[in-house]
């Protein structure tokens, strides 16, 4: 049986009177892609944060490899990688310049951080573009590199968020063949995403998480099992019988009705007019 990398239990983080991640409980095996899926403001994003030392919990216990997130967080940090939303690079240094600084301030030797850029960015097709500025490149060169820096440290888990989100179909398909390799040598893969196709066909076992709960979790042929009335659902079927096919719509509650806009907003609201 294999061993949980990742324990979640009785997870909560409460933001003034607001629950969004309540009492909730949950393992990843080790060497398993594990999907997380959830609705816009379901708890997703909050329980990924708490869980890469970026949040701390109101209550509960969250371990990464034996480590505490709070009270060993810093240790839970050289065992995990992250690929935000978000592009973490600097454009005016070359992919390489990249890499070494992102190596040095993790406080890795330099013959490791040569060896492990060489490594990552072959394995990733930009050993080529190697010397070239990341301000010059595309979004999909952007996030092979950014893959590469989440890499450098050789974490046991990694943590991806959205990892293919408005990338060309040709860079989509290297990185989910990627994400696979990553899982046949033994590197466990946290994987959040609303591409529904790309969650069914790369996760081992899929959690689903509306209103701050788990509301489903297993593997996507167990969880398909769920879906009645509809010939060989997907994980899109899925995911709306447990979620519901209402629009989570968000908008800004800090910006009331009757709220006047700043200089900036007025300038903006008269050049639109």
């Amino acid at each position: 049986m294999q061993e949980n990398i990742i324990e979640v239990k009785n997870l909560t983080k409460r933001f003034k009177d607001f629950v969004a991640v309540d009492d909730v409980s949950f393992n990843v095996k080790k060497g398993e892609i594990f999907g997380f899926l959830g609705p816009n403001g379901a708890g997703k994003s909050t329980t990924i944060r708490i869980l890469t030392t970026l949040l701390r919990p109101t209550k509960g216990k969250v371990s990464i490899c034996g480590f505490d997130v709070v009270k060993k967080s810093d240790e839970v940090r050289k065992h995990i990688g992250l690929v935000a939303e978000k592009i973490i690079l600097y454009d005016r240094l070359t992919a390489k310049e990249n890499l070494y600084f992102f190596g040095k301030i993790n406080k890795i030797p330099k013959n490791l951080i040569e060896k492990r850029t060489e490594k990552w960015l072959k394995r990733l097709h930009m050993k080529e573009w190697e010397n070239h500025l990341v301000g010059t490149f595309s979004t999909g060169m952007k996030q092979r590199v950014n893959i590469a820096r989440a890499l450098l440290g050789e974490p046991e888990v990694l943590f991806l968020d959205e990892p293919t989100l408005g990338l060309d179909p040709q860079t989509v398909r290297l990185i989910r063949e990627f994400i696979e390799e990553l899982d046949r040598h033994n590197t466990t893969v946290v994987l959040t995403t609303h591409d529904m196709f790309e969650a069914e066909s790369l996760s081992d076992r899929v959690a689903i998480i509306d209103h701050g709960k788990i509301v489903a979790l297993d593997t996507v042929d167990n969880l398909k099992k769920m879906v009645k009335g509809v010939k060989n659902p997907n994980l899109e079927d899925v995911f709306l019988e447990i979620t519901g096919k209402e629009i989570r719509d968000k908008a800004d509650l800090k910006l009331r009705p009757g709220h006047r806009p700043g200089p900036a907003g007025r300038k903006a609201a008269n050049r639109i007019r």
